[in-house]
C-alpha cells in the first residue's frame, strides 16, 4: 500500500476519488444504497486518501465495508 504526504487534492485527483466510490457504490447491496451510506463511503475514502493512502484497491475496499455497515 503506498503513501503520500498529506495535501491538497487536485481537481483530477477529486474525480478519481469520485469514480472510485461510484464503483465501490455499485459493490454493495442495492439495500445499503441510501444517500447517508453513499456519504458515509465518501468520507472514508476521502479520509484515508487525506492520510496517505493511495492505492486504489485499498480505498475502494474500505469504502464498500463502511457502506456494508450502514443500517439498511
Amino acid at each position: 500500500m503506498s503513501q503520500i504526504p498529506p495535501q491538497k487534492f487536485d481537481a483530477e485527483y477529486v474525480a478519481h476519488l469520485r469514480e472510485l466510490l461510484d464503483m465501490a457504490v455499485e459493490q454493495i447491496g442495492p439495500e445499503h444504497r441510501t444517500p447517508a451510506a453513499k456519504a458515509r463511503m465518501a468520507e472514508t475514502l476521502v479520509r484515508n486518501a487525506a492520510d496517505g493512502i493511495t492505492d486504489a484497491h485499498h480505498l475502494m475496499n474500505v469504502a464498500v465495508r463502511a457502506g456494508e455497515d450502514s443500517p439498511a
